[in-house]
């Protein structure tokens, strides 16, 4: 598949195409178009995406990285919350590389909202991601389309750290715990300023995923995630203290914390994701005589 060329866009060309839409970047919802090809070849590279590859990109635009990623894959489902955007998409493919405009579906929804694509189940995440939703579509995603095994996402810079961070770290957190779940994050390389327009105020980074199966339990993934979000809404606070509220009080959380082997004076930025599935295990709605008698 690889040898078929789209033009891709450059600055001349995502101006005109935003002009004759009538289309300007808003802040409401994260628009910053890329207008380097070198960037989107790289981001195509790093998403390692081949022939049978069935790619989710949410947040097309212009079609920048729609139109490098088309010639590599089976199919692109492109996901747009712009209406306007949505409806010029599949005329830039067929403009500009008509030869794999028929892999291309455009869905007009918000990537918040869908609970599946049409078409082949897809493998693959890979998307220039709007930053004030980054971590929310990429963790609803993975929750709703299992058949998702890969995503390589550009997002701000600070988002990306956080998303990678290992226990320990005063970045660690909310993001880091939840993607954990579903596999393993890394960082993929940084995106300076200069290959968006409008340039954003701040870099961007790009993060690789690969998903792997969840720690062995027999939580659910929304009572883990209860705890989790428990665990960081006050993390200067030990596991004890913080987790009162989730488990009724400070006394239950720390027999929670007790039979699932962790230390309840611990703060939850020192827990992987393993040791939140073992406490959830001892939650309020499973308490009954899971806990070991005194």
């Amino acid at each position: 598949m690889g040898e078929t060329q789209a033009a891709l866009l450059g600055p001349a060309d995502v101006r005109e195409l935003a002009e004759r839409l009538g289309v300007r970047p808003t802040k409401t919802l994260g628009q910053n178009f890329v207008i380097d090809a070198n960037t989107v070849r790289r981001i195509v590279r790093a998403a390692g995406v081949g022939p049978d590859d069935v790619v989710i990109e949410v947040g097309p635009g212009l079609g920048s990285l729609t139109l490098a990623l088309l010639p590599q894959v089976r199919r692109v489902v492109a996901v747009e919350v712009d209406a306007a955007l949505a409806a010029a998409l599949p005329g830039t493919v067929e403009a500009r590389a008509p030869e794999v405009a028929g892999r291309l579906e455009v869905v007009h929804a918000d990537a918040m909202k869908i609970t599946n694509v049409p078409g082949p189940a897809p493998t693959a995440l890979v998307a220039n991601l709007p930053y004030n939703v980054a971590v929310p579509v990429v963790l609803h995603l993975l929750a709703v389309l299992p058949s998702l095994r890969t995503a390589l996402v550009m997002v701000q810079a600070e988002v990306a750290d956080r998303m990678v961070a290992a226990p320990g770290g005063k970045i660690y957190g909310v993001p880091s715990v939840k993607l954990a779940w579903y596999g393993d994050a890394r960082r993929a390389g940084a995106v300076g300023r200069a290959v968006f327009w409008p340039a954003p105020n701040v870099g961007s980074g790009l993060v690789a995923f690969t998903r792997r199966e969840p720690p062995p339990t027999t939580a659910t993934r929304e009572e883990v995630f209860a705890v989790v979000d428990a665990a960081f809404a006050q993390r200067r606070k030990t596991l004890r203290a913080a987790l009162a509220g989730w488990a009724g009080s400070a006394g239950a959380a720390e027999e929670a914390l007790r039979a699932a082997g962790v230390d309840p004076r611990a703060r939850g930025e020192a827990l992987d994701v393993a040791a939140f599935a073992r406490i959830a295990e001892y939650g309020p709605s499973r308490r009954g005589d899971q806990l070991p008698t005194p």
